[in-house]
């Protein structure tokens, strides 16, 4: 199982000069990728803007978003990224999401928070012969298109699409779409079940995903986490049937606290057999370049 740490941004916003010390700083220390999360009314760069400066900075680190396919264009959509990944080697790396669940960004993606997943259903496959065939027909809820070719193709061949997401519709919705699972604010035990209805949802569509293609993206904090996560962990807790502490301590298998949390959460993953990992400071640390270095001794060795 080879084991692999990437870094997310998080809410940082960066100039040209920071992100170039960043992307350098990841690979003089040998992490993974680097990720950027596509939320439209937090802060935080642009993913495709950002990955394009990031790829044309790094010769190896690889590129990655947890991007929200709702709302956009496919068509579009689908040049943006067989774009970025031909030009960055085939460095890229997608996860797609339905997006936050929050009155504001709805209203800002102009999508209804009933139709994301009707729209997540349709986009994916569809985004998949954008990528592979010419003179693309397609006839759908939402989309329609006669003879669409988008040019260039990715590089990667096939561009692999991972998707997010714990909920009973996202862990079937992976099973019979993804190449590979991505949750976020995942305890151990809820990955180990939840990757067990994605092996069998996949197996009835006639499907079998990577083992190796498991993975957690994991916000730590340094001490106590901000209130607004802590009522985004109950809001989310209360909807799986468990009940989310205010206390940190209590919520370490969610957002551990400081490196040594992060590393012991970490190890809990990969000896259940998850093995790709997306790791982000929830408040953006004051210097990105100290904090990549603080990481890299606490948790690059797990690395394999």
């Amino acid at each position: 199982m080879k084991v692999r740490i990437g870094i997310g941004t998080g809410t940082s916003v960066m100039s040209g000069d920071e992100l170039a010390q960043t992307v350098d700083a990841l690979e003089s220390n040998g992490f993974d990728s680097l990720w950027w999360s596509d939320v439209l009314t937090v802060p935080g760069d642009d993913p495709l803007a950002a990955m394009a400066f990031a790829a044309g900075h790094a010769p190896r680190l690889k590129i990655g978003t947890t991007l929200v396919l709702p709302g956009r264009n496919p068509v579009r959509l689908a040049k943006q990224l067989a774009t970025l990944d031909r030009l960055s080697g085939g460095r890229l790396l997608i996860t797609l999401v339905l997006g936050l669940r929050l009155p504001a960004e709805l209203d800002a993606m102009g999508v209804g928070p009933d139709d994301r997943g009707r729209q997540l259903d349709e986009l994916i496959p569809l985004l998949r012969r954008l990528f592979t065939e010419d003179d693309v027909d397609h006839e759908g809820p939402v989309w329609k298109l006669h003879g669409v070719t988008v040019e260039p193709k990715p590089l990667q061949q096939p561009l692999e699409v991972w998707l997010g997401g714990n909920a009973p519709a996202a862990l079937r919705r992976t099973g019979t779409l993804g190449d590979g699972w991505l949750p976020a604010l995942c305890t151990p035990g809820e990955a180990v079940a939840g990757r067990r209805v994605i092996e069998d949802t996949a197996a009835e569509a006639g499907r079998r995903i990577d083992p190796e293609h498991f993975g957690v993206s994991i916000g730590y904090t340094r001490g106590d986490p901000p209130e607004q996560l802590l009522r985004r962990i109950a809001a989310r807790r209360g909807a799986t049937g468990e009940v989310a502490s205010r206390s940190a301590a209590d919520i370490g298998d969610l957002v551990p606290d400081g490196i040594d949390g992060l590393r012991r959460l970490i190890t809990k993953f990969v000896d259940i057999g998850f093995s790709k990992f997306v790791v982000r400071p929830v408040v953006p640390p004051a210097s990105f370049r100290q904090e990549l270095k603080e990481l890299a001794d606490g948790v690059l060795d797990l690395q394999t």
